[in-house]
């Protein structure tokens, strides 16, 4: 197989992307790159790429946060519920909390899932930091793009969309493993699928996603469980949606068994649905696949940064954020500091979902009514 370059939102393409792609391309064994629309330049693998091998495993590729992913959720109850200002500050108070930002206090963090606990992660340093940080980090939201958000759909419904991942372990697991990786002549490292380090690493990944899966669990129930108090709200469990968008996996692409990594990008076959997000301020939509295969059936995961942390910070102030979010409840305390999160900071979320349509099918279409974040 010759390595082959998909780009679905060519526009987006800077010199930037352009050239970390490239460097992807030189690496050893890349057999199919596929760039989804909301793609952007991140630490040596871009955001919204899916890299496609026959026989090595590239950490980076992956990257830091394993299994980071979104979950959806319907209540039971519609809008009308959270037009009211103190209802939504009442709320906000409620998260605050419930779901710790950073980290859970030594004395109320509870023990790691069984199925998280014991299982060997390769080093007594990260068994340390298992013990430590996974068991603090376990239920926080975690600072970048992470949020948790009440939405309504376009029937009146409420929904809530938490986006998180495995928090200090993943990258810490991404660090570990690497070091047992050789250096391409890319200058990405990589590993042998088949070798000892190889599958080392990816039961790491397997931990790491299951770390990430308990983590928004714990959040989301911590959000109904307000919900519950405040209003008498329950969620519908039907309507539970769980898509990752940073991970490995074995699959059949063009008749060939592949090792198909995504970061920033979701995994969706014919018929399955995932979540694409927009900003703070703009629409989320739940999207199904199509099977596309020159995008190795993925699909962008949001969308995707416009402009950089530092160049947000530079060129947005705390008022126009507060003008950007009109109409959706959020702390205002916190405006400085989301600057870098602010709507003009990401691409235009209609046109990402327009450039991958046939990537994808629009299920439903929400509209932010609060959102809670960290700084």
């Amino acid at each position: 197989m010759s390595a082959t370059r998909f780009t679905c939102f060519p526009g987006a393409m800077s010199a930037e992307l352009s050239g970390a792609l490239e460097r992807l391309e030189r690496t050893d064994d890349v057999v199919h790159i596929a760039v989804m629309p909301d793609a952007h330049v991140a630490e040596e693998v871009c955001v919204g790429t899916v890299t496609a091998t026959t026989r090595t495993l590239l950490p980076a590729a992956v990257g830091g946060d394993i299994g980071c992913g979104m979950v959806a959720l319907r209540l039971e109850a519609d809008a009308e519920l959270l037009a009211d200002r103190d209802r939504a500050a009442r709320l906000l108070a409620a998260l605050y909390q419930r779901v710790p930002r950073s980290r859970h206090t030594a004395a109320s963090a509870p023990s790691l899932p069984e199925d998280l606990r014991d299982e060997p992660l390769g080093s007594a340093r990260l068994e340390a930091l298992r013990r430590r940080e996974g068991r603090l980090e376990c239920g926080t939201l975690g600072r970048g793009n992470h949020f948790l958000e009440v939405e309504r759909d376009e029937e009146g419904a409420l929904w809530l969309l938490c986006h998180s991942g495995s928090r200090a372990m993943g990258p810490a697991l991404r660090h570990h493993h690497e070091q047992a990786a050789r250096a391409a002549p890319s200058g990405l490292r990589v590993l042998d699928a088949s070798s000892d380090a190889g599958q080392a690493y990816l039961c790491a990944v397997d931990w790491a996603a299951r770390y990430a899966r308990a983590n928004r669990a714990r959040m989301v129930d911590a959000a109904v469980a307000a919900f519950g108090e405040l209003f008498g709200v329950g969620p519908d469990a039907s309507s539970r949606l769980e898509v990752d968008h940073n991970h490995v996996r074995r699959e059949r692409h063009g008749g060939h068994m592949l090792w198909v990594h995504r970061k920033g990008a979701m995994g969706l076959d014919v018929g399955e649905r995932g979540v694409v997000p927009g900003s703070m301020g703009s629409a989320t939509f739940h999207v199904e696949g199509r099977g596309h295969e020159a995008s190795l059936r993925s699909s962008a995961h949001g969308a995707g940064r416009a402009l950089s942390r530092a160049e947000a910070r530079s060129h947005i102030g705390a008022r126009t954020l507060v003008r950007e979010l009109r109409g959706v409840w959020f702390d205002h305390r916190l405006a400085d500091g989301l600057r870098e999160e602010a709507p003009s900071a990401y691409k235009d979320i209609g046109a990402v979902l327009r450039a991958e349509r046939e990537l994808v099918r629009v299920v439903r279409k929400l509209a932010p009514v609060l959102s809670f974040k960290a700084t």
